[in-house]
């Protein structure tokens, strides 16, 4: 076992000692992409942020009036995958600021944000109590039914 390893650590630094300067060359340019990759991305943040962010990205913003619950427009931005941002107004009352070349994406989430604010208050299932009173009156109606249960017969020697 202990020479099966040795000899597996020196085939490792046999390779290892071949590289080439062309081979380690590609390997470097493929870190600094990597590198200036991360860097563009942290320069130009998305989704929610701060209205002085999103004025330095240098394009053109819209506005929207936005009463109301700011986390379930959060929630459905993200799948929309829109850089926006909030200006208080008001209690309740914010100002959705966005770029103008993501209008149509605003509009879209905006719609599908306005279905399920309006969707909230309709519950679907009836309250827990309600349930329990129909089932307890559904029992009480249903007529009883006798079960029989034969009992088997064991030969016990």
């Amino acid at each position: 076992m202990q020479e099966d390893i040795e000899r597996r650590t020196i085939a490792v630094s046999i390779t290892a000692t071949k590289l080439t300067a062309k081979v380690l060359a590609k390997f470097l340019l493929l870190v600094l992409r990597k590198i200036q990759k991360e860097h563009q991305k942290s320069l130009r943040p998305h989704g929610r942020q701060s209205v002085k962010k999103l004025m330095n990205h240098g394009v053109a913003t819209n506005t929207l009036p936005l009463d109301g619950a700011t986390r379930l427009f959060d929630r459905v931005a993200r799948k929309w995958n829109v850089d926006y941002s909030f200006h208080k107004t008001g209690p309740k009352k914010y100002l959705l600021l966005f770029k103008a070349g993501q209008a149509d994406a605003i509009t879209a989430c905006f719609a599908e944000y306005t279905k399920r604010v309006l969707n909230k208050g309709k519950s679907k299932r009836a309250p827990i109590l309600e349930q329990l009173k129909a089932f307890s009156e559904h029992e009480r109606i249903k007529p009883r039914q006798h079960e029989r249960v034969r009992e088997a017969a064991r030969d016990e020697r």
